[in-house]
């Protein structure tokens, strides 16, 4: 079912997870099935995912990142058609297919690898360094942004209100800090499923830190958090990929169908609802079948993710970057009112931005953008932290 081991001089699969990009190194690595998260050796700098059978704490899958490669690819291509999904069935139709599952995916990744994340001191500068401060830094960023191109000198700088792509960090960090937590719960994802479809009847949550997005999207982070290596040696199948064939065509047909009849909020997960207009029991019941939809599709895209190394493998490690830079462009396409082009909304249009998404995120992931970025995404920040003494694990 698998194939032979390869080597590659990727760096070390990080607890950081779907986004977070794994610091460049020098030695080669074998790479293995699929990584089982596991305990770093006591002093290691870095937190190690975990090794497949034989496997070493030095280890990258090329699945992970084969997987977190294609969504970003995906998420940068969603952005580029939401402006046109309101003027195309078919568009639409596509875009909320996609949207039912590339953050999702995401998540689940994110979960997984969060496995062993137990507030341990280098784990929490690693958060710190690695979510917080790009948190702070592209907020602040984006608002500059968005001020620049609305023309709204007075829009407000602040940290508790994310604008744009920076909700998903702040999620992040809330979701790793509860991971300590759901691996002690029983029937986790079961009482993450009941949070997320209260927080959805919910009118009181707010906007406060994108709450209510990170209380729905939750019962994907503690899948993947339950998440065992053979679930996904199950959906690497080779006759899984023939089972998802019929349930991606069934889901397009069904997306299409619900196109005009219903609207894509709902796959964004930030509304309750009262902004929604609708009883709460329908806001319970919509939850729970959205999750078990976007949960079977997810499992379906990972049926497709190439097992082994591809020429994209390696900007795996670098979709931090390309997720937090290409919210830029989309918004300035947006400012500069390049959709009002009749060019764009003809299906070669569509096709040609369809590529254009695709290859911009694309480079925004490679080693070049990343080393010109990584103050900004990665600092080190090695003067912000006392020197602390390395905790073995056997001796928490």
């Amino acid at each position: 079912m698998f194939p032979p081991p390869q080597t590659n001089t990727l760096p070390p699969q990080t607890f950081e997870g779907a986004l977070q990009p794994a610091r460049t190194g020098g030695a080669t690595q074998t790479a293995t099935p699929v990584p089982a998260p596991r305990k770093e050796a006591s002093g290691s700098p870095r937190e190690a995912a975990g090794s497949g059978r034989g496997g070493s704490a030095g280890t990258r899958d090329a699945f992970f990142d084969n997987a977190k490669y294609l969504a970003i690819v995906l998420v940068a291509m969603a952005h580029a058609w939401e402006p046109l999904s309101g003027r195309s069935r078919p568009t639409e139709a596509l875009y909320m297919l996609v949207y039912a599952f590339h953050m999702p995916a995401f998540i689940v990744i994110s979960g997984y690898f969060s496995r062993n994340f137990d507030a341990r001191p280098n784990q929490l500068k690693r958060l710190i360094t690695g979510v917080v401060v790009p948190y702070v830094i592209f907020e602040t960023a984006y608002t500059l942004f968005k001020r620049w191109g609305d023309h709204t000198p007075s829009t407000p700088i602040s940290i508790f209100d994310p604008w744009y792509l920076t909700w998903f960090l702040v999620a992040l960090f809330i979701w790793r800090m509860t991971a300590p937590i759901w691996r002690i719960v029983r029937y986790p994802v079961a009482v993450s499923l009941v949070i997320a479809a209260v927080a959805t009847s919910s009118a009181g949550i707010g906007e406060t830190l994108d709450l209510q997005r990170v209380l729905q999207f939750l019962p994907f982070f503690v899948v993947g958090l339950c998440a065992k290596p053979e679930w996904f040696h199950i959906m690497r199948g080779r006759w899984m990929r023939v089972l998802t064939v019929p349930v991606f065509a069934a889901a397009l047909a069904v997306t299409y169908w619900a196109a005009p009849r219903t609207t894509s909020v709902w796959l964004y997960h930030r509304t309750d609802v009262g902004e929604l207009g609708i009883p709460q029991w329908a806001g319970v019941v919509t939850t729970v079948g959205l999750f078990g939809c976007s949960l079977l599709l997810t499992a379906c895209f990972f049926a497709w993710v190439p097992r082994r190394r591809m020429w994209f493998t390696a900007l795996g490690a670098g979709t931090l970057y390309g997720y937090l830079l290409h919210g830029f462009l989309v918004k300035g396409v947006l400012f500069w009112n390049l959709y009002d082009q009749h060019w764009v909304n003809t299906l070669p249009g569509k096709a040609a931005l369809t590529v254009i998404a695709a290859a911009v995120v694309t480079v925004l992931c490679t080693p070049p953008v990343q080393r010109l970025f990584r103050f900004a995404v990665q600092p080190e920040m090695a003067w912000a932290f006392r020197r602390t003494e390395p905790v073995s694990p056997g001796t928490r």
